[in-house]
């Protein structure tokens, strides 16, 4: 039943997209069937290989360096009043700073290959992550840090068993919101001297005025969106599979 309340909506949305574009002579939006015809022609294996497959790694690195220095530093600036007090003024100046600015300044110093591309993706996405884990470290139940103090539970053994599960729901509800990030800023990076890739693709599509080929990978984009977001919840729900759980039973 789910899944059928899940998929409702986007059929329903095709369904009005079809119809209203059935008849179009617009030149700029096509009927959704000559689009739908177009991409296998477009969206071969090999252009898959080639401009998809790259685009993909480098969204997960940039996700990956992301997740883990956003909750490295998070859990530094979060465990230590001081530290936050220190740093807070430069975290609220340099989060204030749209990462697509800053990409004529990455290229600088990393160039136009794929380093510049991942360094875009983590400047943007590192900043849900770290500012939902200094907040989720923050809010550790006071009673809890006491008893694993009693207990001895301290370095390594206190972060694995305490305060990561206990900033678990928030640093997954940074790393979701960084997770759309990603994908913006990978299409973005892909605009600036690029020779593969998704954005780069789409961009040679409108340049070239071939528009139905540009609106197949739109909806190419949004299909990886749907898939990332897919995974991203079966790895939630089997990460915090015991917060789910308890909030179950709370609710009765």
């Amino acid at each position: 039943m789910r899944l059928v309340y899940w998929l409702t909506l986007p059929v329903v949305l095709v369904a009005a997209w079809w119809v209203a574009t059935a008849g179009s002579e617009d030149f700029y939006v096509p009927p959704l069937r000559t689009i739908l015809e177009t991409a296998p022609d477009v969206w071969t294996p090999t252009r898959l290989r080639t401009d998809v497959l790259p685009s993909l790694l480098r969204l997960l690195a940039g996700f990956g360096l992301a997740l883990l220095l956003g909750v490295a530093v998070g859990v530094l600036i979060g465990g230590s009043p001081r530290v936050r007090a220190t740093v807070e003024p430069v975290l609220e100046f340099v989060r204030a700073v749209p990462p697509p600015v800053l990409v004529p300044v990455i290229m600088l110093f990393a160039g136009i290959g794929d380093g510049m591309k991942i360094l875009v993706i983590v400047s943007g996405c590192v900043w849900p992550i770290l500012l939902n884990t200094v907040e989720g470290v923050r809010a550790v139940d006071g009673v809890l840090a006491e008893t694993a103090r009693s207990y001895g539970l301290t370095g390594p053994a206190r972060l694995w068993r305490l305060v990561l599960p206990a900033a678990g729901p928030q640093i997954v509800a940074g790393a979701r919101q960084a997770l759309s990030l990603a994908i913006i800023l990978m299409v973005i990076s892909e605009m600036f001297a690029a020779s593969s890739g998704l954005g780069y693709t789409i961009v040679e599509f409108q340049r070239s005025f071939a528009i139905p080929e540009m609106w197949t990978g739109i909806i190419l984009l949004g299909l990886l969106g749907v898939v990332l977001s897919g995974l991203f919840r079966l790895a939630e729900n089997v990460l915090l599979g015991w917060y789910h759980g308890l909030r179950r039973a709370q609710k009765g």
